[in-house]
């Protein structure tokens, strides 16, 4: 089975980022066929540019590699690196009825934000389609946020199979349900726009900062305390399984401690999850040399794939005469 996913370079990755999806793939290289890639042509939507995003693609490529891609198992490259996404996305665009991006969420939960109404933040999912459908998996992890993308995907292939045969593989999406919606410091979906971010990397006393604004309700220290609601909980479970989540319920509920002991425990436990990831981030931080050449080997095999593909589309829409 072939899986994709994608992950734009913008800024310090947080546990929302990894458990929403690059562990989904980090998983996936042990039994299925594996792309990744860095969607840095989705992050000039946004307003990212210049040294800001040249700088930006290689974090996230070294911290991609970081968290367990593995290039042996994986294509692993950089979206711009194969062009050929960007005809198929203007191939697309001319079945992409325009009322379909006027109803996608991303786009008006931008605007909302702030970021300023543009093409290429209108026709995001355009583009985000042809990363998809260039590579024909059939397996895409998204974060619930980003199943609509999927389905807009799927539309459009449907809409051009329609008009030229079978070419392209309609995808499908997976969401895990118990991680699809990562809870922030206020108990809202982490995302970097809402500023409830935990990050994986960085100082040890600054992550136990951050995590010691865990929003929590006001208990006596002496009460039980509920978990099922607590955002502290809901993040730590996250991490633990077994005996030791167990556990962690029964601290709640027998009382004697408060929410910033739970927090404490919390920190301490994401500090040691990522012990590792850690290491080989240093690792990397100082071989960048290495890691522009494993993006350039991923770019290479995944324009073995992309390159057919868009030669069968340029055929059967008459482009190629």
């Amino acid at each position: 089975m072939k899986v994709l996913t994608g992950i734009q370079p913008s800024g310090d990755l947080h546990i929302g980022n990894y458990f929403g999806s690059i562990k989904q793939m980090v998983d996936a290289q042990k039994e299925s066929e594996t792309f990744a890639f860095i969607a840095n042509y989705h992050a000039m939507s946004s307003g990212n540019g210049g040294e800001k995003l040249a700088k930006l693609t290689m974090q996230t490529a070294t911290d991609f590699l970081s968290l367990g891609i593995d290039p042996n198992k994986s294509t692993f490259w950089v979206q711009s690196d194969v062009k050929e996404v960007l005809e198929l996305y203007w191939i697309l665009s001319a079945f992409t009825p325009m009322g379909l991006l006027e109803r996608a969420h991303s786009y008006k939960d931008k605007t909302a934000k702030g970021i300023s109404a543009n093409h290429s933040l209108f026709s995001y999912p355009v583009l985000m389609a042809a990363d998809i459908l260039l590579y024909s998996p059939e397996i895409v992890p998204v974060g619930k946020d980003q199943i609509q993308h999927v389905e807009i995907a799927r539309d459009i292939a449907v809409k051009f199979n329609n008009e030229y045969g079978d070419i392209l593989t309609i995808p499908d999406f997976k969401v895990q349900e118990e991680v699809q919606t990562v809870p922030g410091t206020d108990g809202q979906k982490m995302s970097k726009s809402y500023g409830n971010t935990v990050n994986i990397f960085g100082e040890e006393k600054k992550q136990l900062k951050t995590i010691k604004k865990i929003v929590t309700e006001n208990v006596a220290l002496e009460e039980p305390k509920e978990f099922a609601n607590c955002n502290v909980y809901n993040m730590a479970k996250l991490f633990l399984e077994g005996e030791n989540l167990t556990t962690l319920e029964k601290r709640y509920q027998q009382g004697g401690e408060g929410h910033g002991h739970f927090k404490i425990y919390l920190a301490e436990v994401m500090w040691e999850y990522f012990r590792e990831y850690r290491e080989k981030r240093d690792y990397y931080m100082a071989h960048q040399d290495e890691v522009r050449e494993i993006l350039k080997q991923g770019a290479l095999k995944a324009s073995s794939i992309a390159l057919p593909m868009i030669e069968k589309l340029r055929t059967a829409t008459g482009i190629k005469y």
